[in-house]
């Protein structure tokens, strides 16, 4: 194991036995010889240029950039050494992870000074406990509440006497400029629930302050749910070669966002024991409300996860339903790798104008349930939305219902 040259920094390190350490521990993540090859030689290119003569190498993000912004545009090393910048990047990212993980360079830093960490975790156990927030919404808000606090407390300390209407539109004024408006409504959410929490904590006089919290322009219902006609969902599930098992898992994974119309994050999170076969039901524990939903699983959807789990999945220990096919094995897919997932299906498909995530998918699920006789309560409880109102945008749909409720238009056709 490589070690530390406390001499130099605490990012430095010795180089004998780097590169045989960082190989071997890669094909114990299990990647290929292609990859690890690749990545090898992308090593042994970063500790040429950086150390040509020394036996110890700086790891961190500044020699990483100079490396690739500075020499691989211009290189002219002798041999035929890594010069994808993509692979370097990769190659030196999985480099640093490695040795951050057995101690020989310290962890990476946190994002935001301790007394702001310490606040951010106090406000997410109070949103996780008190509030039922999910964890993906944890994170967003832990985000635009820790770049918040930095902006308008840039001295340190968490002093809100000195904290006014100006403050606070300046944050939004830098951080929002050309946001959509539904990408400014998180932000205002994440600030508004906090000094809310502030508020309700710490009893400072920081509620006034939510008056300054700017409202972004966008109406509920206004716009259209974006869907898959049936005849381009048909198209989608053709694409998937079942001969090819990684293909044969992508398939069993759309069909779970395409007929039950679950998150990215609730499929990546379905374990072997959340499938009920004998009563044909899924569980799914993870969600955005903090409660345990039983839906009915649809035969073409038991097919698709069956024939994945008897005849693709890979020999693994990992309770998920769904594992990575590729380096690093044994771990189970995340939102990142259904999104992946997706996104490849439509290029297939040319949908790739159509289809941009999964949640798409959940839109197409909720219409054709509509289009096929479902109420809108139905819909809300395999959606498992908390309010009607959500559901009801999906009524402006329902072009067949809406025919027969349409008044003619005052005059006649023009």
């Amino acid at each position: 194991m490589p070690v530390s040259d406390s001499t130099a920094g605490p990012n430095t390190v010795k180089i004998p036995g780097l590169v045989q350490h960082y190989t071997t521990t890669l094909q114990e993540r299990g990647y290929g010889p292609v990859a690890t090859h690749a990545y090898k030689r992308a090593v042994e290119h970063f500790i040429a240029w950086s150390a040509p003569d020394s036996d110890c190498v700086e790891i961190g993000e500044a020699p990483f950039r100079r490396f690739l912004d500075e020499h691989l545009g211009d290189c002219n090393c002798a041999g035929r050494p890594q010069r994808g910048k993509v692979t370097a990047l990769s190659a030196l990212r999985h480099l640093q992870a490695i040795l951050r993980a057995n101690g020989s360079i310290p962890p990476a830093p946190p994002r935001f000074p301790g007394f702001i960490i310490s606040e951010l975790r106090d406000y997410c156990d109070f949103a996780n406990d008190v509030c039922g927030l999910a964890s993906a919404t944890l994170v967003s808000r832990r985000q635009w509440i820790g770049r918040f606090l930095t902006h308008v407390f840039p001295g340190g300390g968490l002093d809100f006497s000195r904290l006014g209407p100006k403050g606070i539109r300046d944050f939004f004024a830098a951080q929002c400029q050309g946001y959509q408006p539904g990408s400014a409504q998180v932000v205002a959410s994440s600030v508004r629930s906090y000094l809310r929490f502030r508020a309700l904590r710490h009893a400072n006089p920081v509620e006034a302050l939510l008056a300054a919290i700017p409202q972004a322009a966008r109406w509920r219902l206004a716009s259209l749910p974006e869907y898959l006609s049936q005849e381009e969902l048909v198209r989608l599930m053709s694409t998937f070669e079942l001969a090819d098992p990684q293909r044969q898992r992508d398939h069993a994974i759309v069909r779970c966002l395409v007929d039950l119309g679950l998150r990215s994050f609730e499929v990546a999170a379905l374990r072997l024991e959340d499938i009920d076969w004998k009563n044909a039901t899924l569980t799914v524990r993870v969600g955005k409300s903090h409660r345990v939903d039983v839906l009915p699983l649809p035969v073409v959807t038991g097919h698709a996860i069956a024939n994945y789990l008897h005849k693709a999945r890979p020999a693994t220990e990992s309770r998920a339903v769904f594992v990575r096919h590729r380096a690093p094995l044994d771990v189970p897919v995340d939102a990142g790798v259904i999104r992946s997932v997706v996104r490849q299906a439509s290029a297939r498909s040319g949908l790739a104008g159509r289809l941009h995530g999964p949640h798409r998918l959940r839109h197409s699920a909720a219409t054709r349930m509509l289009q096929g006789g479902a109420t809108l309560k139905e819909i809300a409880d395999v959606l498992r939305h908390r309010s009607l109102d959500t559901t009801a945008i999906y009524a402006k749909v329902d072009l067949t219902r809406l025919s027969a409720i349409a008044q003619p238009w005052p005059g006649g056709a023009v």
